[in-house]
């Protein structure tokens, strides 16, 4: 599941005597709130469901504004209840991955009340300065991983049980760290020159290692650029053909998809 905030830019309008009322094709769609980093007019929040393995995507909810991330939230949920009791599947046996605005403790209080297991990035950088995370990163790391796009190397610490909230549950706490470079971190939080990255799951210590959960996040798990691609407005000659003949327009298709690959890649 990702849970994302869209922003969109709004140019000035004409308003003349001579002219109708403007209308927005955004004004259902989006509605001002918080920005964050992003320098546009307008936002909408969007949560996404999608299935891993094949690409499927179970469903997308979105409001105007800030939204209702949590509700959306719920509603997720309970799609992917459905989704597995079409296929017969316990809902335990199901690993959601949790991206975008669901880092902080109340989602995954969620998701875990609906027994699912989860794996998430989290915002809760309080959490490095509990004392059994603070003895954890004094003592030798459990793996070194190296992406295998980038080249960067993370240093992974692994924490079996750290208390979520301070009335709990308890988690696996998987801390990454990394050299800060000039720039100020993306992702992360950065301490005495380190990026520290935190990965919440409840995957079990003896069938996942610490490398497992970082690659379950970062490379199987991770779909970004599949939503990528259906942000990616394209135009309608990419689509469609005004060739008559069946067979005609679906060859003429083809052939135009293979070009826009092609200029893609």
């Amino acid at each position: 599941m990702d849970g994302t905030r869209q922003a969109a830019r709004q140019r000035a309008l004409p308003q003349t005597d001579d002219l109708p009322a403007p209308h927005r094709r955004f004004d259902q769609a989006c509605a001002p709130g918080y920005q964050g980093r992003k320098r546009d007019e307008v936002v909408r929040t969007r949560t996404v469901i999608l299935q891993t393995h094949t690409h499927q995507l179970l469903g997308t909810f979105g409001g105007a504004g800030n939204g209702d991330y949590r509700g959306e939230l719920q509603q997720s949920i309970q799609v992917i209840r459905n989704y597995a009791t079409q296929l017969g599947h316990p809902t335990a046996s199901l690993l959601v991955r949790l991206d975008g605005l669901y880092g902080d403790a109340a989602p995954l209080l969620d998701v875990l009340s609906a027994d699912l297991a989860v794996i998430a990035r989290s915002r809760a950088y309080h959490l490095l300065d509990l004392e059994v995370v603070k003895l954890r990163l004094l003592r030798t790391p459990d793996h070194v991983s190296t992406h295998p796009e980038s080249g960067m190397k993370r240093t992974l610490y692994d924490c079996a049980s750290v208390p979520l909230t301070a009335a709990g549950p308890n988690v696996r706490l998987v801390v990454a760290t990394h050299a800060a470079t000039g720039s100020s971190p993306a992702i992360g939080t950065e301490r005495d020159g380190m990026i520290y990255e935190l990965f919440v799951s409840t995957l079990p210590l003896r069938a996942f290692t610490a490398s497992d959960v970082l690659d379950l996040y970062l490379h199987r798990g991770s779909f970004e650029t599949v939503l990528a691609d259906e942000d990616d407005e394209q135009e309608s000659d990419r689509w469609y053909s005004h060739t008559v003949r069946r067979f005609g327009a679906y060859r003429d298709c083809s052939r135009r998809s293979r070009r826009s690959r092609a200029n893609t890649f």
